[in-house]
């Protein structure tokens, strides 16, 4: 039996189609509704999976604009019940909730209707409902695997980080969660890095990749270079950076991506805030130090940030294209240029508005971190030359 898969996002296409593989089905797949009509007529599928919001085609218009209309994934419903006439079952996925645009739906004729998150399991049962099993019964089980509503890219700079990588953190996130793709920066490193990290993607080549500088150019230009690499590609709804050696952990990355997905924020960022019901860790003396550099560094954006330092943030394309195309001036300073940045660009005020500081859940000094007391001290000159420079 054949199942035509209609989805612009690369990492949902990869996901559903190994999973109905796995299931004994043939799978066809389009990435827009013109294509997806187009193999519709020519494969004559047994079931159709759409996704609602896609765009009608690659084509743009004579001002450079995506020919795009909104809810465009039922029109596939509208081609397959009213155009062509077919029973052919139409299942939509969406993360809309709009009860008119289900009923929408419904009234065309679709025949099941699923929200994201989208658990792999749930797909495979209800496509079963629709036409039953497939060619194999696989036992491969999909159980706790889930495609979420946002694709998401993450960039983890890796300098020399051959041990932190020899656990199953980063496998085990990827395998439950396939809305993420992860890109990690090997920074130059001159232990076995790259050999571990190229061992960590093989089997898992759709949401690993490796970004490879030869040199070590700090992690600024590891993030930079990682986050414009990954803003090429037109899957990602939204990209991020994280630590690799996960101080701040993937269950509070993942309240980043919901804040920033379910508000008009275009960037989300991480705060090690100490308070009731947070496991947040730091040296005593650290915290001194950080203090004092938290306390200089809002003089010098002229925000209220509690903490601009916690390598966790997620971001709008947007913000990734008009501020990371020029190198950083500091190493380890960027998130304070990040904002410096953007205040020149979108003002002071709008700024304050797309900016959210997200208190985390968890972190822990992690053993063996690259600033030292010596590094830190520093800091204070280099928030200096920022001051200067973006003035």
């Amino acid at each position: 039996m054949k199942i035509l898969i209609i989805d612009d996002q690369e990492l949902v296409i990869l996901s559903l189609e190994k999973s109905l593989l796995d299931l004994g089905y043939e799978v066809i797949s389009a990435n827009t509704i013109s294509d997806g009509i187009e193999k519709y007529d020519q494969h004559s599928p047994d079931l159709v999976i759409a996704d609602i919001n896609m765009p009608f085609s690659n084509e743009t218009n004579a001002n450079g604009t995506d020919l795009q209309v909104a809810y465009n994934g039922l029109e596939i419903a509208r081609h397959v019940k009213k155009v062509r006439g077919h029973a052919t079952p139409v299942m939509i996925l969406s993360g809309n909730t709009d009860e008119d645009i289900i009923v929408k739906g419904f009234d065309l004729g679709v025949d099941d209707y699923m929200k994201k998150p989208l658990s792999l399991s749930e797909i495979g049962a209800r496509v079963k409902r629709l036409i039953g099993s497939g060619d194999k019964i696989s036992t491969n089980t999909k159980k706790n695997q889930i495609i979420q509503n946002d694709c998401i890219g993450v960039v983890i700079p890796c300098y020399n980080e051959e041990l932190r990588l020899l656990g199953n953190e980063f496998k085990a996130f990827i395998n439950s969660n396939l809305g993420y793709h992860l890109c990690f920066v090997n920074d130059g490193s001159t232990d076995k890095t790259l050999k571990v990290l190229e061992k960590l993607r093989v089997g898992h080549e759709d949401h690993i990749s490796i970004y490879d500088c030869e040199k070590n150019g700090g992690k600024a230009e590891a993030v930079r270079l990682g986050m414009l690499h990954l803003a090429k590609q037109d899957q990602f709804d939204y990209i991020g950076f994280l630590d690799a050696d996960l101080s701040t952990d993937f269950e509070d990355f993942h309240d980043l991506v919901k804040t920033i997905s379910n508000s008009k924020f275009k960037v989300v960022s991480g705060s090690r805030m100490a308070r009731m019901g947070a496991d947040i860790t730091k040296e005593s003396a650290r915290a001194i130090i950080s203090k004092i550099i938290n306390f200089i560094i809002r003089k010098t954006i002229g925000m209220e940030f509690n903490d601009t330092q916690c390598g966790a943030k997620i971001m709008s394309k947007d913000v990734i294209e008009n501020t990371f195309q020029t190198k950083f001036i500091t190493k380890w300073l960027f998130d304070v240029e990040i904002f410096m940045r953007m205040k020149k660009i979108y003002g002071d005020e709008e700024t304050k508005k797309i900016v959210c500081e997200q208190p985390l859940k968890r972190w822990i000094h992690a053993d063996g971190s690259k600033l030292s007391f010596k590094d830190s001290l520093k800091i204070v000159f280099q928030i200096g030359h920022i001051a200067i420079h973006y003035r």
